[in-house]
């Protein structure tokens, strides 16, 4: 009987669990309470190679969808929670990730997961649907643009 790739399997899942482990001793009250972990959607929107990871379900992105296609630099995704083991390809690591959801709440949920994945520039975007249509307001907008 061979027993490597079970050794294997749980080689790769030890080290998952290592990871994920020191990444959450990181999180410390100071690390939340100089808020670390968040960018404003302004500051997002104005960096050349940013990311919005929209981490909310179909239906919620299909009621109301966000592109930001006219904002140079910066790609809008979306994969719902429950997707994103399954879809890591499409989120650009390179990139500066700014992850949305409403409340926040599979927001820091993701900004954990892909922390543990060895993503270093990932943000929870704050404030939520609030903060960021007040960031895409007309005004707002062509300030970016121009």
């Amino acid at each position: 009987c061979d027993y490597s790739g079970f050794g294997r399997l749980f080689h790769t899942q030890s080290l998952r669990r290592v990871f994920m482990e020191q990444v959450l001793k990181k999180l410390t009250l100071e690390f939340f309470g100089e808020g670390k972990h968040k960018i404003e959607p302004e500051k997002l929107l104005h960096l050349e190679d940013a990311c919005l990871l929209d981490v909310r379900s179909k239906e919620e992105a299909g009621a109301v969808s966000i592109s930001l296609e006219s904002i140079p630099g910066v790609e809008c995704v979306n994969i719902p929670i429950n997707e994103i083991p399954d879809r890591m390809g499409e989120i650009p690591k390179e990139k500066t990730i700014g992850v949305f959801c409403p409340a926040n709440v599979r927001s820091g949920i993701v900004y954990a997961f892909l922390l543990s994945k060895g993503f270093s520039s990932v943000f929870v975007v704050e404030g939520g649907y609030a903060a960021l249509t007040d960031a895409i307001k007309p005004g707002k907008i062509l300030k970016l643009i121009s």
